[in-house]
């Protein structure tokens, strides 16, 4: 991946942000600027160059996995090291990511610094929308593997298994297969837990005539993937059928409102309106959808009213839902590309109800 030439566009930012130097802390943003996997980085990039801190635990691995920048291997507090660097640098006016300082941190980066720190809020964010084409072939792969996971876990569904024994299942199947982790805790939910949109596994056995609903993940050299289907074991009967019909015309929806140039708005209201127009609108709550990469809820968001503008290759989710308290709920969900003639799903695994 080119490091600099993120950098590159991201240091074309600071004169219009009004800043000497840009302070990163958020872990997930060193690493799309730098390539550093471990728990402990930080960056200051300026408009001629970019210094990177660690602390010596880190000395061996961030000489092999950021060869291009400077390193500065701090022994004591960051803060201390930040100051000196950037008295040396004589920068005054230093931007910080508001989401990524605490306020204990901010006080000490203010102490060391003999200039003026600068909320700043976004900036790397953004970058990152849009994927490029090293990105979307990791976000592939992992997609690849939660397809695998998805078809091991329906060959073993029997009757008396738990939710929990279900999603540990999941989740050995994508380690085994060359996942590094979960994405995020694994949702399996039957029956009635299903009508709950964020269930945690439970010892709850599955019966004939649950709808079972799975969403799940994995990532893959940082990058994650995240999709939701349901499936029934047995038969669930007219209603629920029925539920699964209407979220599945939702979905198809939205994938298809969804291309470069349209607000997240307008694509969570092009799902949604289906199922409004079904009498079922109540029971929607969240949002559409969601942009996928380094993290598994970042830009561009789909939901109501969003501005945000879905450009060429950025990732997003598109997972309406319907939930029924006390019957059961659906959710389909889908990773697709943002083209400019449309939307470009990743799964293999289908979107129909299976009956097992």
């Amino acid at each position: 991946m080119d490091h600099a030439a993120r950098r590159a566009r991201l240091r074309d930012r600071l004169p219009e942000v009004g800043i000497d130097a840009l302070l990163l802390t958020r872990g997930v943003n060193v690493r799309y600027l730098t390539g550093f996997t471990g728990s402990n980085g930080q960056l200051v990039l300026t408009e001629d160059g970019a210094v990177f801190f660690t602390d010596s635990r880190y000395e061996e691995q961030s000489a092999r996995e950021i060869p291009d920048l400077p390193r500065e291997i701090y022994l004591g507090s960051f803060a201390a090291a930040f100051g000196g660097t950037c008295r040396d640098a004589k920068l005054r006016r230093v931007g910080f990511e508001a989401a990524g300082v605490t306020y204990k941190t901010y006080g000490e980066l203010s102490e060391a610094l003999e200039g003026e720190l600068t909320p700043v809020e976004d900036e790397v964010e953004r970058l990152r929308w849009a994927k490029d084409g090293e990105e979307i072939r990791l976000l592939e792969r992992a997609q690849e593997l939660t397809d695998e996971g998805f078809d091991r876990l329906t060959g073993k569904l029997s009757e008396g298994i738990t939710e929990r024994a279900a999603a540990f299942e999941l989740e050995l199947a994508m380690r085994e297969a060359g996942a590094e982790r979960v994405a995020f805790e694994t949702i399996v939910a039957f029956g009635e837990n299903a009508a709950e949109p964020h269930h945690r596994p439970t010892d709850r056995e599955l019966r004939r005539g649950d709808l079972v609903k799975l969403d799940f993940g994995c990532v893959v050299d940082g990058y994650h993937s995240d999709m939701t289907r349901t499936v029934a074991f047995g038969d669930p009967g007219p209603e629920l059928r029925d539920v699964h019909a209407l979220v599945l015309r939702a979905q198809a929806t939205g994938v298809e409102a969804v291309r470069a140039g349209v607000s997240g708005g307008q694509a969570d209201e092009a799902a949604r309106a289906v199922i409004r127009e079904a009498g079922f609108g109540e029971r929607f709550g969240h949002s559409l959808g969601h942009g996928v990469g380094l993290e598994i809820h970042e830009g561009p968001t789909l939901r109501s009213e969003s501005s945000d503008v879905l450009p060429p290759g950025a990732v997003v989710t598109v997972e309406p839902g319907v939930y029924l308290p006390g019957r059961g709920g659906v959710r389909i969900e889908d990773m697709v590309v943002v083209q400019d003639d449309g939307a470009r799903p990743l799964p293999r695994t289908t979107h129909e109800l299976v009956v097992l």
